[in-house]
């Protein structure tokens, strides 16, 4: 299976105690949230009691009346003060050059034998599908080979549509699975496209508009979950079935080959076909979630599924040769051998469809790599008879290949890339033996190179030219201690002639979910729009995150949320102290799940931010799980229809510990009509209920893009402008 993804491969949130009142107020939020509840705190926390103290439910609804209406009079209010400010224009100017210039690095993925790109620019915002060899592709001027052009596709059927992939058989790939999304909703239509006529396939696979999980089994049949009708998805909205469909035969014709259950969590079952460098089918895989992080992984065996004995908190990486690869999330232990969290193993397939708690391989070696305290596998590249592995290494990345040798030790060996830089691997190949690696840091753009490992080779191949000036700033790694003592790092890119008098006008961003990794990287919007004016960035690497592996995630979940605030904090407050910034100077910036905290950070925290944009947000967690896709994330916040979690998350939850007696700063809150990960009723009803209690704030809704922001890179470049334009009234006007 070839397949190239434009967002996430799984529908990642790209995501205490009470409010903290101004200074003097108690040191135990919770204690000062018992003793004065807030106003529109539920007098239970019972589904019911929630609903009943929520007066803003009708802007739940997506294009309901009053919703609209509510939405069109906030974005009046906002565009006036963002679009209207002298710097908006040049802001939009300078992004927009930046999201469509055609100097940036094609990002390519291997296609039969030459490579894939989808490209967006001014004169294709909604982006051409296409295709060069890798010969022309090393060259200054590639020759690209247009097979579907999204703008014109869209302009001849009369849809929105947005790209988000194609999944191509392999091994010649010239049968590829379209995915289609109507404004860049999450949910897409499938349709069967052929690389040889460049054109859709008469009589072809067409799958509806849903969240699928689709794999080709062989040129003719796909295994699918999607929608098969009424009690075929689960609570959270998806797939929980999965069918063999042959081509030329309806969906409703499609034969079971495994099931979950409906009281699934997660995002639904998934089925996963391995194949060799030849293009032969090694494995069929099934995974059905449990919840957001636990999982069942079955092995369809003689055309049967069969589950297999490994941990539930794995991330399944592919097959080498006999052996399936897989990352481990939690301890495997048995009597006589035992693996660590955070390790990357390979046991033989057959040798793991039945109870083995001894963990006993015969004379193979399983244990392919185990990281320090400090490390963490960040990706994996499988291919023939070895894998590429990138590493984090105290938040800054390596590269590996480790090759099995049977009973032997895996022999290791590193490849030279630039200090200080994050390492991302991209599309591999098991045939060609080689994986797309780049590298990039805050104020070094993007290197694209190939690892060809039967040379041992990392051969350049594009380079981004700067897009801002880097010369005027300096990158810094610190550390911060949280309120239990752990070491929080994070990195500083400042002016290197910053006065260190508290006056730099500071972002901080963070994320603390998801086991999502923040390594250094490029942002060049932010470099031109905000560094090249005098300001400093600030990237935390929280607890919450994977930046240290599985423990450094799992410390921040459920009941544990509390740590990611106070981390954030601490970081806040380590910014203070080393006079790199102030309150009045400090604004903050998360989205998705990251507008948890930032919302959190807003109400325990107001004395210490000037400015919070809060993007795409989760801020009612009280009944996140009532708002789709919210129930397949209860693995990370918990259920708050369980009294018990209820309790511990209403300590945090922004949208009820909103108090109309505490000073907020004026926050920025925005998000997408069309977001069908992160519902937009989060973002209405935190601004509804600010300004119900009298506090300045701005919203904006966006009525086209989705969650991930990709749709077109022109209202891209609108969003990167309004958000420094606000930035910069509260952080250095």
């Amino acid at each position: 299976m070839k397949t190239l993804f434009l967002s996430a491969a799984l529908p990642v949130l790209i995501l205490a105690a009470g409010p903290a009142l101004a200074q003097g107020a108690p040191a135990d939020p919770a204690a000062a949230s018992a003793a004065t509840p807030p106003p529109h705190f539920p007098r239970d926390l019972s589904p019911e009691g929630v609903r009943a103290a929520d007066d803003h439910l009708a802007l739940e609804e997506v294009d309901g009346a009053e919703a609209r209406a509510f939405v069109a009079a906030e974005n009046e209010k906002s565009l006036a003060a963002l679009t209207g400010d002298r710097r908006y224009e040049p802001f939009r100017q300078q992004a927009q050059a930046i999201l469509t210039a055609t100097d940036r690095i094609p990002g390519v993925s291997f296609l039969g034998e030459g490579l894939g790109n989808f490209w967006q620019d001014a004169a294709n915002p909604k982006g051409v599908w296409r295709r060069t060899t890798l010969d022309s592709y090393r060259t200054a001027q590639p020759q690209w080979e247009t097979l579907l052009d999204i703008d014109a596709l869209a302009k001849a059927e009369g849809k929105d549509w947005v790209f988000k992939g194609a999944n191509c058989l392999a091994p010649d790939e010239t049968r590829c699975l379209i995915n289609l999304s109507d404004g860049g909703k999450d949910a897409v239509t499938v349709r069967e496209f052929d690389l040889t006529t460049r054109r859709f396939v008469d009589g072809g696979f067409v799958i509806p508009e849903g969240k699928h999980r689709i794999s080709w089994l062989d040129r003719d049949t796909l295994l699918i979950a999607t929608d098969f009708g009424p009690g075929t998805m689960t609570e959270s909205g998806y797939p929980y079935i999965i069918k063999s469909l042959k081509r030329g035969h309806p969906l409703e014709h499609a034969t079971e080959v495994y099931r979950g259950e409906q009281g699934d969590g997660g995002y639904g079952v998934s089925p996963m076909v391995f194949r060799d460098k030849a293009g032969a089918v090694e494995a069929v895989l099934f995974s059905r979630p449990l919840d957001t992080f636990r999982s069942e992984t079955w092995w369809l065996k003689d055309g049967l599924p069969v589950r297999l004995h490994i941990p539930s908190r794995v991330t399944l990486h592919g097959m080498l040769g006999q052996a399936l690869v897989f990352g481990l999330d939690e301890d495997w232990n048995g009597s006589i051998k035992s693996f660590k969290a955070g390790a990357l193993v390979a046991p033989p397939l057959v040798d793991l469809d039945t109870e083995n708690s001894t963990l006993v391989f015969g004379n193979v070696h399983v244990e392919m790599f185990t990281p320090t305290e400090r490390q963490s596998v960040a990706d994996v590249a499988v291919l023939d008879d070895r894998l590429v592995v990138a590493l984090n290494d105290n938040v800054r990345g390596r590269l590996l290949t480790l090759m099995p040798r049977g009973e032997q030790p895996v022999r290791s060996s590193e490849w030279a890339v630039p200090a200080n830089s994050a390492v991302g691997l991209g599309d591999s190949s098991k045939a060609k033996g080689q994986v797309f690696v780049s590298t990039q840091g805050f104020l070094t753009p993007p290197t694209l190179s190939l690892a060809d490992v039967s040379t041992a080779a990392l051969t350049e191949l594009k380079s981004a030219p700067a897009k801002f000036d880097a010369s005027t700033h300096v990158v810094e790694q610190f550390e911060a201690t949280s309120t239990d003592g752990t070491k929080i790092p994070y990195f500083v890119t400042r002016p290197k002639d910053l006065a260190m008098d508290g006056t730099g006008p500071t972002i901080l961003f963070g994320y603390g979910g998801f086991q999502a990794s923040f390594p250094p990287a490029y942002k060049p919007e932010m470099g031109k729009l905000w560094l090249e004016n005098g300001g400093v960035f600030v990237q935390a690497n929280i607890r919450g995150g994977g930046e240290f592996g599985p423990g450094w995630h799992q410390a921040a979940l459920r009941e544990n949320r509390q740590r990611a605030f106070d981390d954030f904090a601490a970081v806040a407050r380590d910014l203070e102290r080393r006079r790199i910034t102030s309150p009045r100077h400090l604004g903050i910036y998360g989205r998705s799940n990251g507008g948890v905290l930032t919302s959190v950070s807003i109400t325990q925290h107001p004395e210490l931010f000037n400015a919070a944009v809060i993007e795409s947000p989760l801020i009612d967690m009280l009944r996140y799980q009532e708002l789709p896709a919210g129930a397949s994330w209860i693995g990370e916040y918990g259920d708050p229809r369980i009294p018990g979690d209820a309790e511990f998350i209403a300590r945090y939850s922004a949208y009820q510990q909103l108090r109309p007696e505490v000073k907020y700063p004026r926050v920025y809150i925005t998000t997408n009509t069309r977001d069908d990960r992160v519902h937009p009723g989060h973002a209405r009803k935190f601004a509804a209920r600010l300004g119900d209690q009298g506090h300045d704030h701005l919203y904006y809704e966006d009525t086209a893009g989705g969650h991930s922001n990709d749709a077109d890179p022109v209202a891209n470049a609108r969003r990167w402008a309004r958000h420094y334009v606000y930035l910069a009234q509260q952080l250095m006007d």
